[in-house]
Parts: C-alpha cells; structure tokens; sequence
C-alpha cells in the first residue's frame, strides 16, 4: 500500500529535496539527484518523459533473483520520483513446499539462502557484499492474524529458501543435468525443513535485501504447489493450480482491506 502526494505541474527536479524524510521511500545512490534525467530502461518510464507520481501502478517482476533485482531497482527508484510515503511492499507468488501440504500459504519470517543463513550475497565489481535478508517481523505477524479470519487454506510463518535455480539448485532429479543422488537431495531438503525452511522459490533473499537497505517495509506471501519431500514436478490438475494461486491474492487482499477500514465480505 503506497500513499501518493499530490502530483504537480511544475518539475519535481527543484524540490526534490524537500521530501525526502522518514516516511518517503528513499535510494542509497548520491548520484541520482545530479542526473538530468533518469531512464528506467526496463519500465519504460523516465521522469521527463512520464509524470510518475500520477502514473504509479503494480509491477511484475519476472522469474529468479536477477529478473526481481532489475525490477526493484527500478521500481524503488520509482516509489522514490513518485514521491511515495509509508510505503509496505509484498511479493506474492508460488513456491514449493517442505514438510508441509500443498496449497498452504506461507508468511516468510526469514529469507535464507541455500546454506540456510539469512543473507543475500551480492558480487559487486570483484568483491562479494553480504546483505542481511531480515523482513519486517510486525508485518508478518499482521499478514498472519488476517490469515485466521481464513479458513479456506493453511496459512503458517517459517523461512523461505531461496535458490539461484529450479533444478539442481533446489535439489531436483527431473532437470537436464542432475549430479547428486535421490538420497542425498532428500537429505538436503530434509535438512532445510530442520532449520526452519517451509518453501523454497528463487527470489526472496535480494527481495528482502533490496527492501531492508531502502527502508520499506516488506513480506513474502507464497503458496507451495506440491510437497518436496514427496516428489519433485508439479502434478495438480490446472484448475487447482489456478485455485491455489489466488490464495495468497486473497490474504492480501483481506490485509489491504483491513489496512483501509474496508468492510470485508470474501471471508
């Protein structure tokens, strides 16, 4: 949920300065202030060419943890021309689950990587900068106390891991290339369901690193398609795959009503 100030017609270059506080979505990047103008490329949007605080909207992010960090960039750079303030931000989408059944919702409490620490290692020049993957813990709990008004789905909080592939890096037989026995990718997954992982998808940690390091507020919703402790491919009929998919959608909708005074009426 993004609050928007008024737009106005003159540029927003020569006051650019006089909203930039606590409350604003703010980038940690001193050479932006001094561009003429600044393109995002992949959003086809510039702020000469676009008015961006009328013009702001949702924005899919693509697959994987490169395709999500072009986005973020741009999006946040966007939240931040936009003049947003207060600003909470969710990715919702699919994941595959551990220990748990498929269809169930999980509330990230802790992005993990794939050694099951809480951080996003990011190569910057020739150097690896570490960054912490912590999400706003009040924000889960919030996410999670709309879920008990749900009683369609199981909706719980755990870590999420987050892979740089959906094959061999998340322990998978069915790729291409596979260079690891059935027990010992078993055993791996088994591993992660004992430091606390409840799913697994390929986005999350530079997500919450990206976030954190901006000051937004920020959750992963995800619903699992299949339990990988059973199997590894995603067998369910389309139309519960479809059904599934809307369950994250409609917690966040819940939220976003209750946010706003809403009447809820999808319970």
């Amino acid at each position: 949920m993004a609050s928007i100030l008024p737009a106005s017609n003159t540029s927003l270059r020569s006051d650019r300065n006089t909203y930039v506080g606590k409350s604003f979505v703010h980038v940690k990047n001193p050479y932006l202030d001094s561009m003429d103008e600044d393109v995002l490329y992949h959003l086809d949007l510039g702020t000469k060419t676009h008015n961006l605080p009328e013009m702001f909207g949702d924005v899919k992010h693509g697959m994987g943890i490169p395709s999500i960090s072009i986005m973020l960039h741009e999006l946040i750079k966007l939240l931040y021309h936009a003049r947003c303030s207060d600003v909470t931000i969710i990715r919702i989408g699919t994941s595959g689950g551990i220990g748990i059944a498929p269809g169930s919702v999980v509330i990230t409490d802790e992005a993990v990587d794939s050694f099951f620490k809480p951080r996003f290692e990011q190569v910057i020049l020739d150097n690896i900068v570490t960054r912490s993957t912590e999400l706003d813990k009040e924000l889960a709990e919030e996410l999670f106390n709309c879920s008990k008004e749900i009683s369609n789905f199981p909706t719980l909080i755990g870590h999420t891991m987050c892979t740089y592939d959906f094959y061999e890096g998340q322990g998978r037989l069915d790729g291409a290339l596979c260079s690891f026995s059935r027990e010992k990718g078993l055993d791996y997954l088994k591993r992660a369901y004992n430091a606390g992982v409840r799913n697994i998808e390929m986005e999350s940690t530079v997500f919450a690193a990206m976030c954190r390091l901006c000051g937004l507020k920020a959750a992963v919703v995800c619903v699992t398609l299949l339990n990988r402790l059973e199997c590894d491919q995603i067998n369910a009929p389309h139309d519960v795959l479809v059904e599934y998919q809307k369950r994250p959608q409609l917690l966040i909708s819940k939220f976003i009503k209750q946010r706003l005074g809403l009447r809820d009426q999808t319970s």
